[in-house]
């Protein structure tokens, strides 16, 4: 299941950047993957990934771009989103 909604997520990223940033595939896309990554690894271990000490940098920004694609400023929201990826991820 976990896998399947990962790639579900991912789908509907891609599509959603494709079909020049539409907000809903985004956030959709968003929070698909995020669920499948909490049915892959399990919610304690997807928690503490994430809200580890020299990581919240990371996870602010990964955090905060997917409120602001959920408030519909898609552009914006993937920028920061990609940032904290890329932090959360070195």
């Amino acid at each position: 299941i976990g896998v399947g909604l990962v790639g579900f997520g991912l789908f509907f990223l891609l599509f959603g950047i494709l079909l020049y940033f539409d907000s809903v595939l985004l956030a959709f896309g968003n929070l698909l993957f995020l669920s499948g990554l909490v049915f892959i690894i399990g919610f304690r271990r997807t928690f503490t990934f994430f809200f580890q000490r020299p990581k919240l940098k990371g996870t602010s920004f990964f955090f905060g771009g997917l409120i602001v694609v959920l408030m519909r400023w898609p552009i914006l929201g993937m920028l920061l989103e990609a940032y904290g990826f890329i932090s959360l991820f070195r």
